[in-house]
């Protein structure tokens, strides 16, 4: 995929955890607190992941204003991991995504394209607020 082509990503997330994040935005009502437990924290399901642009849905959940994308895949691992921040129900979070799938390494290179389009300077940020 070229820098500027873009098609929607979508996979399969083994697991997801989204928790309150960053601490100095406003706490979670225990509402949303329930429903993302009951809902991704702790649901075993699969769930459906698609990146559009600037946003991702999880199942019913859409983020917006995301921001610290990071993307590994751990060592001595068949997966991928993303982790970010995001604003979804009127609060912040921060999330995290493994994936098994089998053409995990594809999704990787999927989601440094799609991070690399629209959230070039997420890298070099980071970077500079390490120097």
């Amino acid at each position: 995929m070229s820098k500027n082509e873009f098609s929607e990503i979508n996979f399969l997330a083994d697991k997801v955890h989204i928790h309150h994040w960053p601490l100095d935005t406003q706490k979670w009502p225990d509402v949303i607190n329930s429903q993302v437990d009951k809902n991704i924290n702790k649901n075993n399901l699969k769930k459906q992941l698609v990146i559009r642009e600037k946003t991702i849905r999880i199942d019913k959940y859409e983020f917006k204003k995301i921001k610290k994308i990071g993307v590994t895949i751990p060592l001595f691992k068949k997966q991928c991991t993303l982790v970010f921040e995001g604003y979804f129900k009127d609060v912040y979070g921060h999330i995290h995504i493994t994936t098994k799938e089998d053409n995990y390494l594809e999704i990787f290179n999927k989601i440094i394209s799609w991070r690399d389009k629209y959230f070039h300077d997420s890298i070099e940020s980071q970077i500079n607020q390490i120097k």
